[in-house]
């Protein structure tokens, strides 16, 4: 009997998310498991900006930063072989991924945390501490800001940490986007 068959993992594609997808990776080699990725485009971070022209391609640069993110998980999955699907699904982060564990059966949601605290967490929210407590199925959180754990997804994320395909995206030049919430869970 295998404990997980259906895992997901959130992402939004940054450095340290990866340290996340890597460890769901390896839940899934270890479990013979197929892995669920998904990117949230959070919707309700940009629907009350003013409307002005240099606002109009925010949604194409934000599904662009979302396909970017799914790709990288994809070649993370080959590279540890094990089964991946995509999803990019626009809402609120935390609202979406418990709505797509539900709806595709996963049995296990492997996301990253920030580890915030205090002030932090109060004001910027934990889409992490949300999942968790509205989930109906275990939720792992992987500490994004700690030790890189051992393991073979792990060590090729790393390893594939800077590539020049990387360069230029939102989540590498500090800009916003909508998975780093979804990641961005502490």
């Amino acid at each position: 009997m295998t404990l997980y068959s259906r895992i997901l993992v959130p992402t939004d594609g940054s450095a340290e998310g990866k340290r996340a997808v890597a460890h769901a990776l390896d839940v899934a080699a270890v479990h013979d498991a197929d892995v669920h990725a998904l990117y949230v485009v959070d919707t309700a971070s940009y629907a009350g900006m003013p409307m002005e022209s240099s606002w109009e391609g925010i949604g194409d640069l934000l599904r662009s930063d979302a396909r970017e993110a799914i790709a990288r998980v994809e070649r993370l999955a080959d590279e540890v072989d094990v089964d991946v699907e995509t999803a990019v699904v626009d809402g609120s982060p935390s609202r979406e991924i418990i709505r797509y564990a539900e709806g595709n059966d996963c049995d296990l949601i492997v996301m990253g945390t920030h580890g915030r605290g205090g002030i932090d967490r109060l004001l910027l929210g934990s889409v992490a501490e949300k999942v968790v407590r509205a989930a109906s199925v275990p939720v792992v959180t992987v500490r994004l800001d700690g030790d890189v754990p051992n393991g073979a997804a792990v060590e090729a994320a790393m390893n594939e940490a800077e590539t020049p395909s990387d360069a230029g995206t939102a989540s590498d030049t500090g800009a916003a986007t909508d998975g780093e919430a979804a990641s961005d869970a502490g």
